[in-house]
């Protein structure tokens, strides 16, 4: 959701002027009490803390405590939130060898580390300043964790499924293996695979985590700059240029093109991690602008204005609609897929 920033490394870009900058006016000064202890600053308080309180008990719920997860491995017991390690580096189709998810994942990582790297040394470091540049960092980093697991999942893959077949347990095949699998005992072998595939690690629940949190981040950054600020909010004289352009879209291509071959589940109940990235980023804008004062990243955030309740509420609200769009994506790529390649799917129906 960010323009770019001026050409100084500390706070001082922040209020310089430049042609290639998109700065709202000031309003206010953000360093009063005046400006924080008012109904304005304590409703939208309230908003952020009873959100906060919620995605947390949400996250306690599902995702559980450690001792309650390690009862639920030895009893084989499967929850909502649990992934199995084959999923984190595997493709959905048996037709697809995971090599071309590792060769897509790593391009992926070079062009956002590329791009963000460009962004920073052109704009400065002020840049990290806006939410978009958060997300794209959380993006690159997902794409980092993407790389790892499955160069993991490759080279250390048949190691494990020799082991396994040692202790008799099962663990999915690769492609040159899955020739000769008897279409008929496929159905009657789901149940026994599903207890029997080995969980995934702590890194391949942070992956998860950090994908799903930044399927929901990009939606909300790239809907909100396309669909609010520039259409509605930028000057006149404001143009749009390869970085501003790829900072608002090529990271989203690049998730979908992960979702669409990966085999990764999509638990709804982690928008939970989504809404606490959005309130962290706020919390951190409220105690920058609390010790200095300086103009908002983005207007809805000004809490001078006498409808900002009403702005924090509404942009809270876009996040059920950014992280369901995502999750609908999932969805029916898991419909048209399991109908039109019955055999070859590997993804958990």
């Amino acid at each position: 959701m960010s323009v770019g920033v001026g050409e100084s490394n500390n706070l001082g870009f922040l209020t310089a002027s430049s042609k290639r900058t998109w700065q709202p006016v000031m309003t206010a000064d953000t360093t009063t009490l005046s400006y924080w202890l008012n109904w304005r600053f304590f409703l939208c308080a309230l908003w952020i803390l009873v959100t906060m309180v919620t995605a947390s008990i949400i996250i306690w719920k599902f995702e559980g405590s450690r001792k309650s997860e390690s009862a639920r491995r030895e009893n084989q017991q499967e929850t909502v939130g649990t992934l199995y390690e084959d999923e984190a580096w595997n493709t959905c189709l048996k037709g697809i060898h995971p090599t071309w998810l590792l060769a897509f994942r790593v391009f992926a990582f070079v062009v956002l580390v590329a791009l963000i790297t460009a962004n920073a040394l052109i704009s400065g470091g002020g840049i990290f300043y806006f939410y978009t540049q958060w997300t794209f960092t959380l993006v690159t980093v997902c794409f980092g964790l993407a790389s790892s697991l499955s160069i993991y999942g490759l080279c250390h893959g048949r190691d494990h499924r020799q082991l396994d077949a040692e202790r008799g347990t099962y663990v999915p095949p690769t492609l040159s293996e899955t020739a000769d699998i008897s279409d008929v005992s496929k159905s009657s072998n789901t149940h026994e695979e599903r207890h029997a595939r080995r969980t995934a690690g702590a890194l391949g629940y942070v992956f998860q985590i950090v994908f799903q949190t930044s399927a929901g981040a990009v939606m909300l950054t790239d809907s909100v700059f396309w669909l609010i600020i520039y259409p509605f909010l930028t000057s006149a004289d404001f143009s749009l240029n390869f970085l501003i352009v790829s900072m608002h879209s090529v990271n989203a291509v690049f998730l979908l093109g992960d979702t669409i071959l990966n085999c990764l589940r999509f638990p709804l109940f982690r928008i939970a991690y989504f809404i606490l990235w959005t309130v962290i980023f706020v919390i951190f804008q409220w105690i920058v602008h609390a010790c200095v004062s300086i103009w908002w990243p983005y207007p809805f955030l000004d809490l001078s204005s006498p409808f900002a309740p009403l702005w924090y509420f509404g942009v809270g609200l876009m996040h059920l609609p950014c992280y369901g769009i995502f999750a609908l994506i999932i969805r029916l790529k898991h419909f048209w897929l399991s109908r039109s390649f019955p055999e070859a799917y590997r993804c958990l129906k």
